[in-house]
């Protein structure tokens, strides 16, 4: 049997467990989905341990995404985003690498959830709002699609910061945001605005428009005030659910080297939301 499992602090709420284990399940793939809750500061020793318990593949989530960059060879676009979601340790097993490969599948999440959505990236102008670990990935995976992407963010510095390492892409503050929001084809809210106070939204209803795609990360709630007002206003909308499964299935790929059943996966995730 193998074992692939999670690294985070807190990982009591996570969803992957179930999201993974009905892949396996659907497939009849003989594997179990666990979690590990190392100390804040022990990234490197939690990856190298689990590798040498067995573990055959890691998801990594905060607020160990930058620390894992450290203990893993990371493949190019983890470390152009500088952080680490999943860690695969079949090429040290295999002979082929020294320390396991490093991935970033939220960025892949990003882009096959607008896909999903037949929401086209190439050609278009996106705003991510948030230059967070999930900023960073949306704004590569649009630029790599082939968006020109602008970084809204609360700290300015931080937006273009962002903005320097991603091709194309300007970064500012909050300032213009409606304007930006208001000529854009593609958003993405990279920010927990929403998760805590559901009557919150990073962008007011009158800058949102019906030639709109909007993607919110946040998954808790579901419907996120932003995705009923963009709803509203004939936009095209992609809950978080959906970059959260589909990072998973990127990760799941990684690992299996089989198409995931993005179905039943999609079911056991949605069944743990509500």
């Amino acid at each position: 049997m193998q074992v692939y499992g999670l690294i985070g602090n807190p990982v009591g709420h996570s969803l992957s467990p179930p999201m993974h284990e009905a892949g396996y399940g659907s497939l009849g793939i003989d594997a179990r989905y666990v979690t590990f809750e190392p100390a804040p500061d022990d990234a490197a020793e939690a990856i190298e341990g689990a590798g040498a318990l067995g573990v055959a593949g890691l998801n990594v989530t905060v607020p160990f995404k930058q620390d894992a960059l450290e203990a893993v060879d990371p493949a190019p676009l983890a470390e152009r985003i500088g952080a680490v979601n999943t860690v695969d340790f079949a090429p040290v097993r295999e002979g082929d690498a020294d320390r396991p490969r490093g991935h970033n599948t939220d960025a892949a999440g990003v882009k096959r959830a607008f896909s999903h959505h037949d929401v086209e990236i190439d050609g278009r102008d996106a705003v991510v709002v948030g230059a967070g670990g999930a900023g960073r990935a949306a704004a590569f995976a649009l630029a790599d699609a082939g968006a020109a992407v602008h970084v809204a963010n609360r700290t300015a510095e931080r937006a273009v910061e962002l903005a320097e390492a991603v091709p194309g892409a300007t970064g500012a503050g909050l300032d213009d945001l409606g304007d930006r929001v208001a000529a854009a084809d593609v958003l993405v809210n990279a920010t927990s605005v929403g998760m805590d106070d559901p009557d919150a939204t990073p962008v007011p209803a009158e800058h949102l428009h019906g030639d709109l795609a909007v993607l919110d990360a946040v998954y808790a709630p579901i419907e996120t005030r932003l995705l009923r007002e963009a709803a509203d206003a004939g936009a095209t909308t992609v809950d978080g659910a959906w970059m959260l499964l589909f990072q998973g299935v990127e990760a799941f790929e990684i690992w299996t080297g089989a198409d995931a059943p993005v179905e039943a996966m999609n079911a056991a995730l949605r069944a743990e939301l509500e």
